[in-house]
């Protein structure tokens, strides 16, 4: 392996520790249902193709999302999040898949590669409350709300209280 390649894989090592280490000392899990899909990149399963599906929560490492299928652990997968006009891809590593009885699907946790990662969950967490606030908004006042308007607002009210939730 080349010099360059052997630094990069010790970033990211460095990278995925220090995730472990702050999913230990934060376990607060955000319900959170927004569209994604997935595939898996490496895995003992067969089935590569991309699958669609809805998160279920979010944590600053993670995120749990629903699957038709179960998903190996150790697995490593794509997921790709679309948010309006744009789309965040983040590589993830499974961590446990568990049948859920009543709605006959899988819940499939996953845990980020990287720190970046785990940055742009938050930012999509953030972009999807400030969509249901302009919601909120254009009700409460009987007209349309821009989405930057919505957001200056949402920031300037719930910004210090989503950070403390996190860091």
């Amino acid at each position: 392996m080349a010099p360059n390649g052997k630094a990069l894989k010790s970033e990211n090592q460095k990278e995925t520790t220090a995730l472990q280490l702050l999913e230990r000392r934060h376990f607060i899990r955000h319900p959170m249902c927004f569209p994604l899909s997935y595939r898996i990149l490496k895995s003992e399963q067969n089935n590569h193709k991309e699958e669609s599906s809805r998160s279920l929560n979010v944590s600053v490492g993670g995120l749990l999302f629903s699957a038709r299928h179960p998903v190996h652990q150790n697995s490593e997968i794509f997921l790709k999040i679309p948010f309006q006009d744009k789309t965040f891809n983040v590589k993830a590593r499974v961590i446990r898949c568990e049948k859920d009885l009543e709605t006959r699907l899988f819940n499939v946790g996953v845990r980020f590669f990287k720190v970046s990662d785990a940055f742009k969950a938050k930012l999509i967490e953030q972009l999807y409350l400030i969509s249901e606030f302009r919601d909120l908004r254009c009700v409460q006042l009987g007209r349309d709300v821009s989405l930057e308007e919505a957001s200056q607002e949402w920031i300037k009210r719930y910004s210090k209280q989503f950070k403390k939730l996190y860091w």
